[in-house]
């Protein structure tokens, strides 16, 4: 049975909604009727056919903002449309972001600014863009996307993991500061979900190491999972909408693991 969380007439920016967890993320909160801009990369016919097709299954609005997550101005003007199209603006999840995987001492330079200006500091400019809207509101819902790797460590991953540390220390800044404004700041900390992208790693590895898909799975993929098994799309929604209700009006400043037993040793 589905649940209602109360949501319907509110609007959401959702960053990197194109594809994967964002996509789940944009398309839960439309369920709950929820007007959205979605944003991100990808091929414009498909972006367009899906915009199309969540707004006629369910009579939300659903608008596109292009901004690239490396461009204050544009992650500025993507909040902004939010308030011109919907006169408010109620949620925002930020959840772009980008990998790359090298040693510390390989890593090159603009690699890691990349990774940095996705995963990090976009968190901040959308915020920041986001948090006069929502304080004249006198209510707000914010919801970064950190991940695992926003507590825990990996080697070859520094940037990512510099980043996702960030976005969960952001976290609790906004938190303090929005505390008695009617806003929270929370972040959730998935574990590996099965995204395309992860999809794919899945395939390449095998082909690499001569082994069966279900073994990089077990063997590569969720090594450091002890429940074996990817997080869904439908259990980061839920842990969201959650967040984002008058439910979670007292979860403020927390990062929400929820990565299968990962961090827990």
């Amino acid at each position: 049975m589905a649940v209602d969380y109360g949501l319907k007439g509110h609007a959401a920016v959702v960053t990197g909604s194109t594809s994967g967890i964002g996509q789940a993320m944009a398309h839960a909160l439309a369920e709950q009727g929820v007007d959205v801009i979605l944003n991100g990369f990808g091929d414009p016919a498909q972006i367009e056919a899906d915009r199309r097709a969540l707004e006629a299954r369910t009579g939300v609005r659903a608008l596109y903002h292009g901004a690239d997550m490396t461009r204050p101005a544009e992650i500025e003007d993507m909040i902004d449309l939010a308030r011109r199209e919907f006169g408010r603006l109620d949620i925002l999840v930020n959840n772009a972001g980008i990998q790359h995987v090298a040693a510390v001492d390989e890593f090159p330079p603009e690699k890691w600014d990349a990774v940095i200006a996705i995963n990090l500091s976009s968190v901040f400019h959308a915020t920041r863009a986001a948090l006069p809207i929502m304080k004249a509101q006198g209510r707000g819902r914010i919801v970064n996307i950190a991940s695992a790797h926003g507590l825990v460590a990996s080697p070859f991953k520094s940037a990512y993991v510099a980043a996702k540390h960030g976005v969960v220390g952001f976290t609790k800044t906004v938190a303090l500061e929005t505390a008695r404004q009617g806003i929270t700041c929370n972040a959730i900390c998935p574990g590996y979900v099965k995204t395309p992208l992860v999809e794919k790693q899945i395939g390449d590895q095998a082909r690499t190491h001569g082994i069966p898909e279900d073994r990089v799975v077990a063997e590569v993929i969720l090594a450091s999972q002890p429940n074996k098994a990817f997080v869904t799309y439908e259990q980061l929604a839920g842990l969201m909408c959650y967040l984002v209700s008058d439910l979670g009006a007292s979860a403020t400043g927390s990062a929400y693991s929820i990565d299968g037993g990962w961090t827990a040793a």
